[in-house]
């Protein structure tokens, strides 16, 4: 049995099966190609601290197989009907995906099931698998990159699980055990948690019946696993400073990051979007074009704002010589500030609006964007939510605009990591 809970606004239909599971099916007919893709609400976030890298270890056990589905056989199926599949753990969400041709959709369904609600976590294959992972570690501490990401997230959230690695950390995972897995897994692999996004060339009413008899019989809910208390992370309130000097980086990075909402206050992360596109997205943007192309201080500079369930990133982040890290860092104070005091012209904020509804439609060209997007949604609060963001975004007045930087971008408290090669010293 299933109800329809979307409204008829919504261009894809959303269901609720018995057992609380979210089916959510967009029929298109110029595709042969069908997306199913498993939302879970199991990432990251939902780990204890000792269990850290716990859901993205678990990412790669479930597909070691089932005890029907030996390791291996699930790839053979997908591949020989010329599919492909592939999963993603962030902090918010798990989620794993198959593209097929729609009329290999049957054949796939059950598989990917089976897999994601009878995961054996085989004894045999988990040191084995740790070892894999413990190998992406190795290289993640190698890059850059991804050393100056994780220390800034360490800089900003001193409280919330966002701080943590989604991969964990090499001790940690070397203590976890087989049990532990398990149990993690039929907690938070339930129907409640989980949506199956269904997009392509396949009619609704077969949707609904494979979906609800390949994901009718979930594991007993583990009554043990550890639970997180998660707590939203406060506004930063002075200037968290710091420096990492790396031995293979060959240019300075800046990165100065806010604390955002979180999806109860969506409007509020709408308009941190338009903001990071009028402060730097495209030649003409304010810091684009003071840093860049009038002074050439950097040699790139980005904003960025990231959705989050909880606690959202807003980042501006720079690629320059070491020597001009204190001036960049001074002269985006005096742009913020300038934001706080200086309404927004009506012709940069439509740029700005056009740019971000551009990247929209960009977004949702493809059956995958769309699973992704609708899934990503029904995560963090609402799959219908997806489709209100032009409409919202096309709504923002300059005034909102500069009450929203003055809450959370302020000049005088943010989190800022600047990665130096260790031959500088300039300071």
């Amino acid at each position: 049995m299933s109800v329809r809970t979307s409204t008829h606004n919504f261009p894809a239909n959303v269901f609720k099966l018995d057992n609380g599971l979210t089916i959510i099916h967009q029929y298109i007919s110029a595709t042969p190609a069908v997306v199913i893709d498993v939302w879970v609400r199991a990432g990251a976030r939902e780990e204890p601290d000792k269990w850290s890298g716990m859901a993205h270890f678990l990412e790669h056990m479930i597909f070691k197989g089932t005890e029907k589905l030996g390791p291996g056989i699930f790839d053979r199926i997908i591949e020989n009907r010329g599919g492909v599949a592939n999963a993603v753990t962030s902090h918010d969400y798990a989620h794993f995906f198959i593209t097929t041709a729609a009329q290999y959709v049957e054949e796939v369904v059950h598989p990917l099931a089976e897999l994601l609600l009878r995961a054996s976590i085989p004894e045999s294959e988990f040191a084995r698998e740790r070892e894999v992972v413990l190998e992406e570690i190795r290289q993640s501490e190698d890059c850059v990159d991804s050393v100056g990401f994780q220390a800034l997230m360490e800089n900003v959230y001193k409280y919330h699980p966002y701080r943590r690695s989604v991969m964990g950390t090499a001790e940690l995972l070397i203590e976890r055990e087989v049990d532990e897995m398990r149990c993690f897994h039929n907690h938070h692999y339930q129907p409640e948690n989980m949506a199956v996004v269904v997009i392509g060339r396949v009619e609704q009413t077969q949707v609904i019946g494979l979906v609800s008899a390949a994901f009718a019989n979930f594991a007993e809910k583990c009554s043990h696993c550890p639970r997180v208390e998660i707590v939203a992370e406060p506004l930063i309130t002075e200037v968290r400073r710091q420096e990492i000097y790396l031995p293979r980086l060959e240019q300075g990075r800046l990165t100065m990051a806010w604390i955002g909402p979180g999806v109860e206050q969506l409007d509020d992360a709408y308009g941190l979007d338009l903001l990071s596109i009028l402060l730097a997205d495209g030649r003409s943007s304010r810091l684009v074009r003071e840093l860049r192309e009038d002074l050439g201080l950097v040699q790139g500079i980005v904003s960025s704002f990231s959705l989050q369930q909880d606690s959202s990133l807003f980042t501006i982040s720079a690629m320059l010589e070491p020597k001009d890290i204190p001036e960049v860092e001074a002269r985006i104070g005096d742009r913020l500030y300038e934001l706080l005091t200086q309404e927004i012209s009506e012709a940069e904020l439509a740029r700005s609006k056009r740019l971000l509804y551009n990247d929209y439609v960009f977004s949702i060209e493809s059956p995958g964007q769309l699973a992704g997007l609708y899934g990503y949604y029904f995560i963090i609060a609402n799959p219908e939510l997806a489709i209100r963001y032009p409409q919202k975004i096309a709504a923002f007045q300059p005034k909102e605009l500069l009450n929203l930087a003055e809450k959370y971008l302020s000049p005088n408290r943010y989190a800022v990591t600047a990665l130096i090669p260790t031959y500088t010293n300039f300071i």
